[in-house]
């Protein structure tokens, strides 16, 4: 976890909340979360109040509006999905536009938008501030188990060095004058992926056997030790307060 790793969705700054140690940024994004889950979702309200509150951390953060609004497409399935319950949940109904519509299928579709879209907001705006070894350092800092946080960082780290070796063969394959083009290729490319495997493993195999020859024993050295101050811990806290007070506020109106 020593080396950098850029991803795609990390957008650099200089902000008060790039600055934020990662533990302290995926702390408050999870109360956020578990505060937008326990919201009823008859407080229609309290959800655009949230998404103020997402909106004053995306211009604390600098980040830009369409840079946001782009990487909450991921959440497209889901939509989808919600689009649907109306239509074939059962119980009372209720007519809009010429349509009848289920009205626990309406609110299940809200429930579901509302919620959904909020989390995967923070969640796009933590990843938009932290790189991801900060972010393995964070849940390292945060108590995680070891072996779950040295997984996801191998998966990081190899999931491009794969994806690079899959495209070396794709391109080995075009310049032999192969294209898939239907059914009958299938058998081709199934060997590709076979083959893709094979090299893969052996790869684990011998980055295992590096490990081991340099000491490893089951745990990966820190080499920065990320730690927080009162004062940041507080800043960070901000954001789950806030939405903590809208939250009790939507269950006793």
């Amino acid at each position: 976890m020593g080396a950098g790793h850029a991803h795609k969705l990390y957008r650099h700054g200089h902000s008060p909340i790039h600055a934020l140690p990662p533990h302290c940024k995926l702390a408050a994004a999870f109360a956020f979360v578990v505060v937008v889950v326990s919201t009823p979702r008859e407080a229609v309200w309290a959800f655009g109040l949230y998404a103020v509150l997402i909106a004053a951390v995306t211009a604390a953060a600098r980040i830009p509006a369409g840079f946001l609004l782009r990487r909450l497409l991921i959440e497209v399935p889901f939509v989808a999905f919600a689009v649907l319950m109306p239509f074939v949940a059962q119980g009372e109904r209720v007519e809009v536009l010429g349509m009848s519509l289920s009205v626990s299928g309406l609110w299940g579709a809200w429930n579901v938008l509302a919620k959904g879209t909020l989390g995967v907001a923070a969640s796009v705006l933590l990843a938009s501030t932290t790189e991801l070894r900060a972010l393995l350092l964070g849940l390292q800092r945060l108590k995680l188990p070891p072996l779950l946080v040295q997984i996801a960082s191998f998966m990081i780290r190899y999931g491009d060095v794969i994806t690079d070796e899959l495209r070396r063969m794709s391109i080995a394959r075009r310049s032999r004058g192969f294209e898939a083009a239907g059914i009958r290729h299938w058998g081709v490319l199934a060997k590709t992926a076979g083959a893709l495997f094979i090299r893969s493993y052996e790869r684990g195999e011998r980055v295992h056997l590096a490990m081991v020859s340099r000491g490893y024993a089951g745990s990966m050295p820190v080499i920065d030790e990320v730690v927080a101050t009162r004062a940041q811990w507080a800043y960070a806290a901000v954001l789950p307060a806030a939405a903590l007070a809208v939250c009790l506020m939507g269950w006793t109106l």
